[in-house]
């Protein structure tokens, strides 16, 4: 993250990966403030055996990109609503030069940053297939209780309710 005020939205993503049982590491690195940190990280991630690098960043938001820039290892860029209720950051992360991709994830999106590394990494490790395919089951599961309890509910004189769709 750029800095530790990112931690709000980020945990969304650590408390997943946590469930997923994927280990990872957490840095306040800052692009602008940090260069030299960020360099190290970024070209020493391969060798650490990092497999996916979740970077999120507000405001100017060069931190994805430039850990991009800095290393073949995928990255998912979170943009955080620091400013311009994020839109500055989205643009700064999507807007990326052709040869350095960086997958982008919605303004303060880090739930789904760390959903898309599980998917990546499930390609290759079948146990971590099995848990976030749990997980999808689960989802399936609250919505069909959601709806369940849309039907059951009672006051409106107009409300149809369909028994199937």
């Amino acid at each position: 993250m750029g800095s530790t005020s990112d931690l709000p939205v980020l945990r969304k993503a650590a408390d997943f990966l946590e469930q997923m049982q994927v280990p990872f590491e957490m840095n306040a690195l800052s692009a602008h403030r940090t260069p030299h940190e960020v360099e190290s990280f970024a070209t020493g991630a391969a060798a650490r055996g990092l497999k996916v690098i979740i970077a999120a960043a507000g405001m100017a938001a060069a931190l994805p990109g430039v850990v991009a820039a800095l290393t073949e290892v995928p990255v998912i860029g979170v943009p955080i609503d620091s400013t311009l209720q994020g839109q500055d950051a989205l643009l700064s992360i999507v807007q990326m030069p052709p040869g350095i991709p960086v997958a982008t994830v919605g303004i303060n999106g880090a739930l789904n940053a760390a959903v898309l590394a599980v998917r990546i990494l499930a390609l290759s490790d079948s146990a971590l297939a099995q848990r976030y395919s749990d997980y999808c089951s689960t989802l399936s599961a609250k919505i069909v209780k959601a709806n369940a309890e849309l039907a059951a509910l009672e006051g409106y004189k107009y409300k149809v309710t369909h028994e199937q769709y």
